[in-house]
């Protein structure tokens, strides 16, 4: 059973420095190395030295072990570390560990990174190709045989039951694709600068794994990011206005597993992120009609839209036409699809841009962002406030 009142952390952490390697396609370089750059990137952002760094928070999948880090950076005394699980849904949950620890008073600075060469190297979207033994892989034993080997194919489940529940096709997730391209075309940064496309596009794309077609999946990146979390005190004192974490969750459903959902009672939604929603509501004390920008995850465009359904911003089914009309603000940094695929770390770098003013796209007035963590697996989510 999830929380039903709200939590005391809110308030009590801020993102004070954001840093990130180049975005490609073969870094040559190690992980390691990516990492490193990220790391000290995000603290002179933030206006502080490697010495200041007391906490490490990365991702199990991460090849890059915080003490590792740590030491290749020149960080010394380490008083907190930490891992979060489940790929994707552990980019909002690395702040929320960083945010405990400080507000905790475990850890002043701690540093949330995730680096790899996702694209020259292991890629993901490759599938299932080895697996150690474990209670996890074998519940991949019901699906691997039957061709589903992918993520495409996992998700494809999914948004073929979405579409067959609400009477739709597979041109409402286009809607999304055209968004996210739209941002990255203006945005320096991302991978398919000044390369937007239309409806069209989408529509001629070739299929993945139906009603999945490519412009429906994120690309795959070679980088790094970084993000540092201290006390809204502290932060004050540093470089930029802070990022406030008003309020940071983290959700798994019912017959919850990764990515291989199939037997609950529908597949038309994501448990798990409404989890994270009813927290990050109660938590901030806001609601769907006081957020000024929206950093959804969008590893494919599907779950977009269900996320936005589940976050309440429009009713189930709805979700193509929200985005369609624009009616929120979607992934300005031009998301996982258009800038980069960094496990979601990069949104949350650009939730931050929007609260300062820096942002290539920049929001005139924003100041409540929620940012969300990989979906189809146990996730998470923030929402990030400027300082009052």
């Amino acid at each position: 059973m999830s929380l039903r009142h709200p939590d005391l952390l809110g308030g009590r952490a801020a993102v004070a420095g954001i840093g990130a390697t180049a975005f490609s396609k073969d870094s040559g370089r190690s992980e390691l190395s990516l990492a490193v750059e990220a790391v000290r990137a995000a603290l002179d952002d933030a206006g502080l030295a490697p010495g200041d760094v007391d906490g490490l928070v990365t991702f199990t999948m991460d090849t890059n072990p915080e003490i590792t880090v740590a030491q290749a950076a020149g960080i010394g005394e380490l008083t907190f570390f930490s891992r979060v699980h489940y790929g994707g849904g552990a980019a909002c949950a690395t702040v929320q560990q960083a945010a405990l620890a400080v507000a905790a008073g475990v850890a002043e600075v701690v540093v949330c990174y995730r680096a790899f060469n996702e694209r020259s190297g292991r890629r993901f979207g490759s599938g299932v190709q080895q697996r150690e033994p474990s209670a996890e892989g074998a519940a991949l034993g019901w699906q691997l045989p039957f061709g589903l080997l992918t993520p495409a194919s996992w998700v494809a489940m999914a948004a073929q039951r979405y579409l067959h529940t609400y009477g739709l096709t597979p041109e409402v997730f286009g809607h999304v694709a055209v968004t996210d391209r739209r941002y990255a075309a203006t945005n320096p940064a991302a991978w398919f600068h000044g390369k937007p496309i239309t409806l069209a596009d989408h529509a001629a794309s070739r299929w993945i794994a139906e009603p999945l077609r490519l412009l429906d999946c994120c690309q795959e990146t070679d980088g790094g990011q970084a993000i540092v979390v201290t006390t809204p005190e502290r932060a004050r004192d540093l470089r930029h206005p802070p990022a406030v974490v008003l309020a940071a969750a983290q959700g798994a459903g019912r017959k919850q597993e990764a990515m291989t959902s199939f037997y609950r009672d529908g597949l038309t939604g994501l448990p798990e992120m409404s989890v994270v929603a009813r927290q990050l509501w109660r938590t901030s004390g806001l609601r769907p009609a006081d957020i000024d920008v929206g950093i959804l995850y969008d590893h494919f465009t599907p779950f977009v839209l269900m996320q936005l359904e589940e976050f309440g911003f429009c009713e189930p089914g709805e979700g193509g036409e929200f985005v369609a009309a624009e009616a929120l603000p979607l992934n300005t940094h031009g998301g996982q699809l258009g800038e980069a695929y960094l496990h979601g770390m990069n949104g949350i770098a650009e939730a931050v841009r929007q609260l300062r003013g820096s942002s290539v796209n920049q929001i005139p007035g924003a100041s409540r962002v929620l940012v969300t963590a990989g979906t189809g697996v146990p996730t998470s989510g923030l929402v990030l406030g400027a300082d009052d």
